[in-house]
């Protein structure tokens, strides 16, 4: 299956994991708070960071708008809530701005064609389509005209909605992500060995979006050909805020950047061999 480029960067079956830093709204609508985030993914080797953008006019439903919420802020709205936590166009001028600062990249999960239009405008790489968004046809296909890549979660939803999202978007430079969309997710319901079922079916590149709350399963996937990772990050995992939990703190960003290198360098090939290194131990303990 074709490589998909993804700011400059190769990625596929054979490639180094593209690992994504997913802030989301862990950023609590601070702009500082999002620069440390952007700072601790590019220094721990990550390479982007996602947000998520919406319009809470269009993505909130009018059943959930007027239901009351603990903040930071007071007891607010739903609604009021969701405003507060949208980065509008200075925040973002900034993050464009701090991100090619520290050479990293960033894109964002766009929930409605307005903030696919929003988005757009800073010259993104790629487009992820969230799995709450897999069964909107018509965002599927404004997100696919914008003519960039496409990375799709495909959490909480059934093969056939899956078969039915791949045939509206289209294969071309596609990247699936295996995801359970719980938070936290639960290991029994992880489901790694659907990342090479999906490769099968598809015949497109397949990764894998993790909202447990370790580390091993991740690893795992990188193991079972995930050829991209994104993990909820956040300075401290027990800040306020529906995501926290789930994510890495900033020591679990370090490890899985690094445990997901040693895995590929330990991964090897199918030629079996005498290597160098066991070459010594071959004539101290083989007699016959």
């Amino acid at each position: 299956m074709a490589d998909v480029t993804i700011g400059g960067k190769k990625v596929g079956d054979g490639e180094p994991c593209y690992i994504i830093a997913e802030i989301g709204i862990n950023h609590n609508g601070d702009i500082d708070i999002a620069k440390k985030l952007i700072t601790l993914a590019a220094s721990a080797g990550c390479n982007a960071v996602k947000f998520q953008k919406r319009n809470p006019e269009i993505c909130v439903p009018l059943s959930q708008r007027n239901l009351i919420r603990e903040t930071p802020w007071g007891n607010i709205t739903y609604f009021d809530y969701r405003k507060k936590v949208e980065f509008e166009i200075d925040e973002y001028t900034e993050i464009n701005r701090f991100c090619r600062e520290l050479n990293i990249s960033w894109f964002a999960s766009a929930w409605d064609t307005d903030s696919v239009d929003f988005i757009h405008k800073f010259d993104v790489p790629c487009f992820k389509i969230p799995s709450a968004k897999l069964t909107d046809d018509d965002l599927l296909i404004y997100t696919r005209k914008q003519g960039r890549p496409i990375i799709l979660s495909t959490g909480m939803s059934t093969i056939e909605q899956l078969d039915h999202a791949v045939d509206v978007l289209g294969k071309k430079d596609l990247i699936l992500l295996h995801c359970c969309s719980a938070y936290p997710a639960d290991y029994s319901d992880l489901n790694l060995r659907l990342i090479q079922y999906l490769k099968e079916r598809y015949g497109v590149l397949v990764g894998y979006s993790g909202h447990e709350t370790g580390l091993p399963s991740t690893v795992a996937a990188v193991a079972l050909g995930a050829c991209v990772v994104e993990r909820h990050i956040t300075l401290d995992r027990a800040m306020w805020g529906s995501d926290h939990a789930a994510s890495l703190g900033p020591s679990g960003v370090y490890k899985i950047v690094s445990e997901i290198r040693l895995v590929e360098k330990s991964m090897g090939d199918t030629n079996k061999r005498i290597l160098p290194s066991e070459e010594p131990i071959i004539k101290r303990l083989r007699n016959v």
